[in-house]
């Protein structure tokens, strides 16, 4: 494991994932990858229980990780890789809030949206993965306290003061929505593509990709 996302979902992880993978540190594991390996989900739910886990194996044939489940454990990674590099994307407060409480928390959180309901009805391992992702992310992260915003944002503000003050400066990237190429290859050490830097993160792009997730699973049944 070369780098290591640490901020949590709708912080632009998903256009870090797109941007380290042009940059040849790929694959990437992000959230949705919990799905593509059923076999480690066990894994998975043991470091949930606070077990201590083999995270090469969680992380086999992945070069880097963003996002949620990994940015949880962001403790444990930074301890278990300890060459990694650590990237913290960060976004203004209340903005991250809405984006989460219209992707992300109807989703796994609540099944509210019908689209989850749907993807829980024909999405192959959605629902241990929802109930999972309950578990680890809103009842633990959050301690079943996400639809307080003002808590929600305070334990969003911890969490990323809490990494800026245990990891070295000098291992640590903050990345902010805007920051394009610049910092982040300069961090790694590398050139600055030749393309623009990747914009994945709108919320329908999000539904976009669980519809087509859907879509997928029709076919394949």
């Amino acid at each position: 494991m070369k780098v290591i996302g640490v901020g949590v979902g709708r912080t632009g992880t998903l256009s870090l994932k797109a941007a380290l993978e042009t940059l040849g540190l790929g694959p990437c594991f992000h959230g949705r990858h919990v799905l593509d390996h059923p076999d480690r989900l066990a894994l998975w739910e043991a470091a949930a229980r606070g077990d201590a886990v083999d995270w090469s194996a969680v992380f086999a044939g992945y070069e880097s990780s963003v996002d949620w489940p990994g940015a949880a454990f962001w403790r444990e990674l930074t301890a278990a890789f300890p060459a990694a590099k650590i990237i913290l994307t960060v976004r203004e407060p209340d903005g991250w809030y809405d984006s989460v409480a219209r992707t992300i928390y109807p989703m796994f959180g609540t099944s509210s949206d019908p689209r989850a309901r749907e993807a829980l009805r024909v999405v192959p391992g959605m629902e241990v993965f929802t109930r999972f992702h309950r578990r680890m992310i809103w009842d633990g992260f959050f301690g079943g306290g996400f639809a307080d915003r003002e808590r929600a944002i305070a334990v969003y503000e911890e969490h990323n003061a809490a990494v800026r003050a245990e990891v070295p400066a000098e291992r640590l990237l903050v990345c902010e929505p805007g920051s394009g190429w610049a910092p982040l290859c300069a961090f790694l050490g590398v050139p600055v593509p030749d393309q623009e830097y990747p914009h994945l993160n709108d919320p329908g792009r999000f539904w976009g990709r669980v519809e087509a997730r859907m879509a997928e699973s029709r076919r394949r049944s």
